[in-house]
């Protein structure tokens, strides 16, 4: 999957992200439309990162990941905003 970020960046899952990532990247998805406050997506990235794939730990937060769950935040946002 390519998923481009605001500023135009594109980042091709397969590639760019490792597997254990790809799984966050899933659950932070669906976190997107579930969560009630910035503050709460941002936890559930940070938990979601401590716990890893299948509990298998911490995962270092690399720069494609980074960008894209800077713009997952930043749809939350808008978002709860009521904006597009």
């Amino acid at each position: 999957m390519i998923i481009t970020v605001r500023g135009g960046k594109s980042f091709d899952t397969d590639r760019d992200l490792s597997a254990a990532e790809r799984h966050i990247l899933q659950k932070l998805f669906l976190w997107e439309s579930l969560v009630t406050s910035r503050e709460q997506f941002r936890e559930k990235q940070k938990q979601a990162m401590r716990t890893g794939w299948n509990d298998s730990g911490p995962i270092g937060i690399r720069e494609p990941m980074r960008a894209i769950m800077a713009d997952l935040e930043e749809k939350v946002a808008l978002r709860l905003a009521g904006k597009k």
